[in-house]
């Protein structure tokens, strides 16, 4: 009996010990992993400084212009002569430079103008308001302060409301509500606060003034050229977009599965995304625009609204590539030997599509008119070809007669009738008479679950081969393809007339013969995300 007792603890001592060195094994390999992402975590960091940079040098510079703006801000309060006058109201231009100081000029200007003036209005208000309620008793005093901050703010609030309000100027009133209210609420208790928001505003000032300085004069980013250089990369973006979904519907299986392999972005969807997602930047970038000073060679203003047009007409021209990019992935796909008898003209008519947006695009970064051949007489002929190869197969499109698809439809459906009588009177998924139950109420949900598996069966059936046994079923989806492909034709008019009432306003250059010619090397554009090139606000302070 004690030998069992002492072998049956041994055993549990044992499987307790291989539990604790498969615990601390796995603790080990922990340890190990943890210890390769520490090692791997700083080169990780580099790697994505690294690329912020190199994608935008522009924004190690702006991270340039910011550190020392806040170091030129910081001297009213490490110069003790500065720091004497004004004192710790100095604070209130580190806050305006964080704040203020965006990206682009356009940003920096609208946000310090905003600014300046919300401050400006409600000192001015401030200063009534106390005079007023200064004449009357202590009690008075206070429900008249109350009954302006309640009056002011909620008119302050409404007026937010306002579309043209709410575009341009929603900053400077929530900094006249906010400086306002301070202002005002403290004058109650506090004796010298119209000097304090005497100093506070000259310091503001100082800080919107560093702001301007360093947006305008030292490396500064416009925001209409960005939005300029946009319009060029979104041109530049559809002609590519459009070349490539071309040839990849006509491309082999073999040559598309390779290029997959080669990489997992695809080329087609990055041309156009720029374009679908371009709303909000353009119109950020069209209002922050609005605010800039004349900094051209010619000194003329640019109708930047006329770009965000233009947009909206390249969008459109960019839905109509996304159709054309969903036909490379539907479920029913013409045959290849019916494809390569539309090859040529449909590759044709894309490369001459594709060369007018590469021309306007050419035309918009020159800021000169298009050429009067950008609609050449390749797009006629390409666009006739297709019409007479289309035409030459009048088989694949419209059948041998017109009661063949009714006919073949009822052979389907005969076809799937069939096959289900066979399949329920070989008793294979058919149900046993025998065990049905006589009462009433059994034999209706006999025939309910009858007739429910009769659709199910029938219905996919029927779908699959009426539609494959349709003479010209293999057709249709080249028609929707080379119907969207005709369609983009129609779409670049639209694109060159808005790209020519841009050059009209903005006084282009005229055409010259060998324009065309011309190489312009820049870099590729970067289009900004204004969400995250912009400093991170810490309050509207």
């Amino acid at each position: 009996m004690f030998p069992k007792v002492h072998a049956g603890m041994d055993m549990e001592m044992n499987s307790n010990m291989d539990c604790g060195k498969s615990k601390g094994i796995i603790g080990e390999k922990s340890m190990r992993i943890l210890v390769d992402k520490m090692k791997k975590y700083p080169v990780s960091i580099w790697r994505t400084l690294w690329k912020v940079g190199r994608d935008d040098p522009r924004r190690a510079i702006h991270a340039v212009k910011v550190g020392l703006a806040l170091t030129l801000v910081s001297l009213l309060y490490l110069l003790q002569p500065l720091f004497t006058g004004i004192g710790q109201n100095a604070i209130w231009a580190v806050m305006t430079v964080v704040v203020v100081l965006e990206f682009t000029a356009g940003a920096t200007l609208c946000k310090g103008l905003n600014r300046g003036l919300g401050t400006l209005l409600a000192g001015s208000l401030a200063f009534f308001i106390e005079y007023i309620a200064t004449e009357s008793g202590h009690i008075f005093r206070a429900v008249f302060i109350g009954a302006a901050v309640f009056l002011i703010g909620a008119a302050a609030t409404y007026i937010r409301f306002i579309p043209y309000i709410r575009k341009n100027y929603d900053y400077g009133v929530v900094i006249f509500l906010l400086t306002f209210n301070l202002i005002t609420v403290s004058s109650y208790r506090v004796d010298n606060v119209m000097k304090i928001a005497h100093d506070r505003f000259f310091t503001i000032a100082i800080g919107c003034g560093v702001c301007l300085l360093m947006s305008l004069l030292v490396f500064p980013n416009w925001s209409g050229e960005e939005l300029h250089s946009s319009t060029v990369f979104k041109l530049e973006g559809l002609a590519r977009s459009i070349e490539a979904c071309v040839n990849e519907y006509f491309s082999e299986q073999d040559q598309i599965e390779a290029n997959q392999d080669k990489s997992t972005e695809d080329p087609i969807y990055e041309g156009y995304k720029a374009v679908l997602d371009s709303k909000s930047f353009d119109e950020t970038m069209a209002l922050h625009a609005s605010w800039e000073p004349r900094h051209s060679r010619h000194c003329y203003r640019f109708p930047w609204q006329q770009y965000v047009k233009l947009g909206n007409v390249l969008r459109h021209f960019g839905y109509t590539i996304v159709a054309l990019h969903g036909c490379l992935r539907t479920e029913i796909q013409t045959p290849r030997s019916v494809r390569g008898l539309f090859k040529d003209p449909c590759i044709r008519l894309a490369g001459e599509v594709s060369k007018g947006l590469k021309e306007l695009a050419n035309s918009v970064r020159n800021r000169r008119h298009c050429s009067p051949e950008i609609l050449s007489d390749h797009l006629h002929e390409a666009l006739q070809d297709l019409n007479t190869a289309i035409k030459s197969q009048p088989r694949l499109f419209l059948g041998a007669n017109s009661n063949q698809a009714t006919n073949m439809l009822a052979l389907a459906a005969a076809h799937a009738t069939s096959q289900k009588h066979a399949k329920y009177s070989s008793g294979g998924g058919g149900v046993s008479l025998s065990s049905v139950k006589t009462d009433s109420s059994a034999l209706m949900e006999w025939k309910s679950k009858r007739e429910s598996s009769e659709r199910k069966f029938l219905r996919p059936q029927l779908s699959k081969i009426a539609i494959t046994s349709l003479e010209f079923s293999e057709a249709l989806p080249f028609a929707a393809f080379a119907a969207l492909l005709v369609e983009t034709v129609a779409k670049l008019d639209n694109v060159i007339e808005e790209v020519e009432e841009l050059g009209r306003i903005a006084c282009f250059k005229e055409y010259e013969h060998g324009d065309e010619n011309i190489v312009v090397t820049s870099d590729k554009p970067q289009i900004i995300d204004v969400t995250q090139n912009q400093l991170p606000s810490h309050g509207v302070d």
